[in-house]
């Protein structure tokens, strides 16, 4: 065992070298300034389009606008933001915070593209069924002489979007935070770790055989609750903890350019470390939410890139700096022993003693399980562009198997096989996006001239 975990730390950092970085925060940077900062200039429109003031029940689609950006967060806002950015700052320190932001401004811009491609260059799977995401995108846009490409998106999205993470981390909340401190004993961890993981299949076995359309209504209703839970609890923490604040922002300032401690000194290090953990925030660039976005009900390629763009500011703006402050404002960066959900749920004990980590074991919950039931739909989507739409669902199995497996093996090799992973995705999907990015400015800026002329028409009639 500890001989594929050194092989998957040595894939995964051999993944996440300099000409990644490159490709997802350069290629980010290029599309806004290609664009003129233009999906930035219509956060208000977006807004619109997500409240449904735009809805068809005629479109081609699976799901409302509203549920495609939920169904995307709830794989997004998840454990990635309460124990990845922990890992983060173990990592890199306080500094990597600044880099996940810069990352998540210029994410927000290739979700924009990336997501509008999904639409507009929708596929028929083997059952004629209309579907979205780089793979499809690859093909229709690009020609089928670039096929390989989209298979090796499907593949690596085969195990990218598997839930081992977020089992492992929610086992080990559970464990650790509920149960050994009363009365279980840690020399019984791998029982309790398989009895949590059979629990864990259980439950997401109920929701991911239903397919697309209950991921999208379960979504729905559970994403807004759980961001808004958490985000009381870390205003909670940080009003008690408020003259703190100007002294907590500016040591992320100045750790990210100064480097201290962590990763040898090297910048350029800290800058990958964040924008890796970003990466697996909120995937922009990778490829995953593009597969939710191309599900949604809209013939207009436009409107659904931004409903996509706000997934992560939302995700890493709000959420991943809110996890961040709680752990750099009590210091549980410094005087925590984990290297994950354990350093946040320090942070929440050290803010509300006696019940802070039962706050953070309800928000885990409510993260792991929305993640835990969307990620499904990424690997079978995957799986029936590689061998037929009606063998699909057979992923499931497979996923609800490997829920097991996270929930017993080590952080270690769990992170580094998604890291290696989501590093094989950005290669097709952002070769892909930046290749077709002309033809969706050219539909932007068709399809900004005919909401002002529209608007204009209803100034007239008025």
């Amino acid at each position: 065992m500890e001989a594929i975990e050194r092989f998957l730390v040595a894939f995964s950092d051999a993944a996440w070298g300099l000409p990644l970085l490159i490709l997802l925060m350069g290629g980010g940077f290029f599309f806004m300034l290609f664009s003129g900062f233009l999906p930035f200039r219509y956060l208000g429109h977006a807004i619109n389009v997500l409240r449904g003031k735009y809805d068809d029940p005629d479109d081609p689609g699976d799901i409302s606008h509203f549920e495609a950006l939920s169904s995307a967060l709830a794989a997004t806002v998840g454990m990635g933001n309460i124990s990845g950015v922990a890992v983060a700052i173990a990592t890199g320190g306080p500094g990597v915070l600044f880099w996940m932001w810069v990352s998540a401004v210029v994410g927000m811009a290739t979700k924009f593209f990336t997501c509008s491609l999904a639409i507009m260059y929708r596929g028929r799977d083997t059952n004629g069924h209309v579907e979205g995401g780089p793979m499809y995108v690859i093909i229709e846009g690009l020609g089928r002489k670039w096929k390989p490409l989209a298979i090796f998106f499907a593949v690596a999205g085969l195990f990218g979007a598997l839930p081992i993470f977020t089992a492992n981390q929610l086992t080990q909340v559970i464990r650790e935070v509920l149960l050994q401190p009363n009365g279980a004993s840690p020399a019984d961890a791998f029982y309790w770790n398989l009895g949590i993981g059979l629990v864990l299949v259980f439950v997401t076995s109920l929701v991911i055989f239903g397919g697309i359309q209950r991921i999208g209504q379960v979504a729905g209703k559970m994403v807004p609750s759980m961001v808004v839970l958490y985000m009381l609890a870390v205003f909670y923490i940080m009003f008690a903890n408020y003259t703190n604040i100007p002294a907590a922002f500016a040591l992320i300032f100045e750790d990210a350019f100064s480097a201290n401690a962590m990763l040898g000194g090297a910048v350029g290090a800290i800058i990958i470390a964040g924008a890796r953990r970003a990466a697996f925030s909120n995937e922009a660039g990778i490829g995953t939410a593009s597969m939710m976005h191309g599900a949604a009900k809209t013939d207009e390629p436009i409107r659904e890139g931004l409903v996509a763009m706000l997934g992560p500011f939302i995700d890493t703006i709000i959420v991943c700096t809110l996890t961040g402050l709680a752990i750099i404002l009590t210091g549980a960066w410094q005087t925590s022993d984990g290297n994950g959900v354990l350093m946040t749920a320090t942070a929440f004990n050290s803010a509300m003693p006696g019940i802070g980590s039962y706050v953070l074991v309800l928000c885990v919950f409510i993260f792991a399980f929305t993640s835990l039931f969307s990620y499904s739909y990424y690997g079978t989507k995957c799986f029936g562009f590689l061998f037929g739409a009606k063998y699909k669902y057979y992923y499931n199995y497979f996923y609800v198997f490997t829920i097991l497996l996270g929930a017993v093996a080590s952080i270690t090799a769990v992170l580094a096989l998604i890291d290696g992973m989501y590093a094989m995705m950005a290669i097709p999907t952002m070769t892909s996006a930046l290749l077709l990015s002309p033809k969706v400015m050219r539909a932007a800026r068709d399809y900004f001239t005919r909401m002002k002329d529209f608007k204009e028409e209803l100034k007239v009639k008025r």
